[in-house]
Formats: structure tokens, C-alpha cells, sequence
């Protein structure tokens, strides 16, 4: 495994990290005590969770996980998230999706009770919430930090004007402020190139891409029919069928399987700190090892740009001079 540090802070994770979104929902668990095992073995270190996942009950897996020790918890960068409308009727009219102080103080409990652990390495903003300055939601992260509950602060889906406000108040703190950004981009999701990845490599956070394989569009499998009608996407493979057909062929004249090319392609950005492979079963899991092997060369990612043509360049060059 490769390792590489997050955004601008001193904590080293590895190049890939494991997403838990499928653990009980889609993955039972004891697949996913297997899948965690087997992510430790091969030295990854990073895995990414949410509060909302399952309602909870992602973050319950992980923590009976962290139960059965063996340096489990040591082992483990431990990344989730805060947002979302948890159900919990205590929370009266505060229960809505938001980020005030209130709820991270009240949500970040919970979360640390379903993890069972007395600390998060990474704590995420799913969403940007526009009702809730900035200097209330960095005070409530001071808080949290200086009880030694999170160690850092990253956000998701925020745009690059939301990362540039969030550092700037951090500046006027003297505090480090945001370390990640977990976006949506992959080979057929390209817009972040625009404003989000060049802002996050500029104020120093490490970019996180979710859905790497665009919901299984770029796995293989969407060409062959088989996760359309899994998915019920089939319109969307359609609608990017020559695409798809195209990337299939350059992977095949490559000897690689098409999930592994798109990881392999988003490892080679450098503002890339570690896509998010939400992985199913064991099987899925030892498949994506080989995305961190695999070095593509330049006329590889050229003909890659062809397929999947990107937003022209950073802003404001893409669209300025």
C-alpha cells in the first residue's frame, strides 16, 4: 500500500480508502468484519463512514468491529460525517438536516456511541449549510478538538467559493481549518476540475472522490447490462454507451479491468488524496488493490481525456482568458 498525507495536515493515510456505506444495508456483518480485516491487511488505513449510513447502523458495524481489539481502533483513520436528519424525535425541530452547534455537539455523541470509540480522526460536514456562519461552526469544532473528540475537520460536496469562505474564517482563528474534501468526480463526473480540486489544492486539503465509478458506469459490468438492470440505469448507459464502449476497448488493449483504470486514473491526479471504493463483498475489496499498482502513462491518460472529454481546465481559464 502507498501512503501519502492528508490535505496540508501532518496525518498519513493510505491511497485508497474504504467506504462503508454498503455495510448494513447491502453488505450483512460478517462480510463486513471481512471486508475491515482484510483492508487492515493489505494496509489500508483510512475508512470513511457516516452517521446517516443505515441510519446508524453502519456506524454500529464499525464499532462492534473496533469491540473485537487486536489493535483494530490503533490501526484505523477514522473518517465520518454530520448533516444529516437522524430520526430522533429528541431533537424536536433541531432534527432537521443542518450543522448548528446544537447538533454537531448532540450528533458527534451519538456518533462516538454507535463507533465506540472516544474519538474521530476526521469529522465531515456532508453538506455546506448556509444558515450557520462560520464562526458558530468552527467554535463548536474547537470544542469537540480541544476535548481531543476529532482531530480534524473536512467537508463534503461543498464548492470551491464554500472551501475558500471556510479557510479564510479559519485564517482569521489561527486554526488550521478544513484538511479534505470528499467530492463526487470520476472519469465521467469531471466539473470539480472547474473550481473545487484546483481550491482544494491551494488552501491545502486533500480531495476524497465518492463514486469513483460513477455508480458502477465505469465498473465494466453497466456495458454488459448487468448493473443497469440492477440499478435501474439505463438510460444513463445508454446515453454514454460510446463512452463506455471506447473505455472498455482501451482497457482491454491495456489488460486491465475498467474499474481498476478509473481508480488508477483519479490516483494519478495530484490533488487526489484517496478515492472512496464502497465495495459490496471481499470479492469486490481485493479487486481494487491492483488501482494503486497500476501507473498510467501519458499517452494512456491523453487518450482517456478523449473519451471522456473534461470542463477545459481550471476556472478561470477553462472559460476566460
Amino acid at each position: 500500500m502507498k501512503y501519502t498525507y492528508l490535505g496540508k495536515s501532518g496525518l498519513k493515510v493510505s491511497r485508497l480508502c474504504l467506504g462503508t456505506m454498503n455495510f448494513g444495508w447491502n453488505t450483512e456483518e460478517k462480510e463486513a468484519f471481512r471486508i475491515m480485516d482484510a483492508a487492515l491487511d493489505a494496509g489500508i488505513n483510512f475508512f470513511d463512514t457516516a452517521n446517516q449510513y443505515a441510519l446508524g447502523r453502519t456506524e454500529e458495524i464499525i464499532g462492534s468491529w473496533f469491540k473485537q481489539g487486536g489493535g483494530r481502533r490503533e490501526r484505523t483513520v477514522l473518517a465520518t460525517k454530520v448533516y444529516n436528519d437522524m430520526h430522533d424525535d429528541n431533537d424536536g425541530p433541531n432534527r432537521e438536516a443542518g450543522l448548528s452547534a446544537y447538533k454537531i455537539r448532540r450528533h458527534l455523541e451519538g456518533s462516538l456511541r454507535r463507533l465506540q470509540t472516544d474519538h474521530i480522526e476526521l469529522y465531515q460536514m456532508h453538506h455546506i449549510d448556509r444558515n450557520v456562519s462560520w464562526a458558530e461552526l468552527w467554535h463548536a469544532f474547537e470544542i469537540a478538538a480541544h476535548q481531543g473528540k476529532i482531530g480534524y475537520v473536512g467537508s463534503s460536496n461543498f464548492a470551491g467559493w464554500d472551501i475558500a469562505v471556510a479557510q479564510g474564517e479559519a485564517k482569521t482563528r489561527g486554526i488550521i481549518g478544513l484538511v479534505s474534501e470528499q467530492h463526487k468526480y470520476n472519469l465521467l463526473c469531471r466539473l470539480p476540475e472547474l473550481e473545487v480540486l484546483p481550491a482544494s489544492q491551494s488552501l491545502g486539503l486533500g480531495v476524497m472522490p465518492w463514486s469513483p465509478l460513477d455508480g458502477g458506469l465505469l465498473a465494466g459490468n453497466a456495458l454488459r447490462g448487468d448493473a443497469s438492470r440492477r440499478s435501474g440505469d439505463i438510460e444513463r448507459v445508454e446515453k454514454h454507451r460510446p463512452q463506455l464502449e471506447a473505455f472498455a476497448k482501451l482497457c482491454d488493449d491495456l489488460g486491465e479491468r475498467e474499474d481498476i483504470v478509473a481508480l488508477a486514473w483519479l490516483l494519478s491526479n495530484p490533488a487526489v488524496t484517496a478515492p472512496i471504493t464502497g465495495v459490496r463483498t471481499i470479492e469486490q475489496f481485493n479487486r481494487t488493490l491492483r488501482a494503486v499498482e497500476l501507473e498510467l502513462d501519458e499517452a494512456t491518460l491523453k487518450r482517456l481525456d478523449e473519451i471522456f472529454p473534461g470542463p477545459g481546465g481550471d476556472a478561470p481559464r477553462a472559460y476566460a482568458w
